[in-house]
């Protein structure tokens, strides 16, 4: 039986608002020139990765929602493709390890995104610097906006999230 709780339709309404809300918070940190594109960047939209915490809708939400922030920020066909696949990989790598540990929920977002973004970075755009390099600043980013703000974004949401998330868990 079907409760309005974890209805499909619920899931996917989730969905849509998680997308539309990384859409949002991207566009608006973008007009800060460089804060959340650039090989030193903070994407606080990636905070929204802890939501994988809550419910597996985050997953689809996150990934149209990265996949939408840059078709509309005009990036390069590989930034759309590759920094989908960073933030698809890291929210369902969050979901798979949100009953070890909340803690653990933002490490896949930060190291996909470490990983693939700075290829990125060096053969899509011909940003000047070493690999290594735009790891480390992409990962620092990546550690401020899924740690720093995703977790407290978590501590807000906790202690809401029957009433908000249904019962996904």
């Amino acid at each position: 039986m079907t409760t309005r709780q974890n209805h499909p339709a619920r899931g996917i309404a989730l969905a849509g608002i998680f997308a539309a809300l990384y859409v949002v918070l991207t566009l608006l940190i973008s007009l800060i020139p460089g804060f959340a594109t650039s090989a030193i960047q903070v994407r606080v939209s990636e905070a929204l990765c802890i939501l994988t915490f809550f419910t597996p809708w985050a997953i689809p939400g996150l990934t149209i929602g990265c996949f939408l922030s840059n078709l509309l920020l005009g990036c390069v066909w590989q930034d759309i493709l590759f920094g989908t696949v960073a933030t698809l990989l890291g929210a369902v790598g969050g979901w798979l390890l949100r009953k070890v540990s909340v803690w653990l929920v933002p490490l896949p977002t930060v190291f996909a995104n470490a990983i693939i973004v700075p290829f990125v970075l060096k053969y899509a755009y011909g940003a000047e610097g070493a690999i290594p390099f735009f790891m480390l600043t992409v990962g620092v980013g990546e550690l401020i906006a899924a740690f720093g703000l995703g977790m407290t974004l978590y501590f807000a949401l906790k202690p809401h999230e029957k009433r908000l998330f249904g019962r996904f868990q």
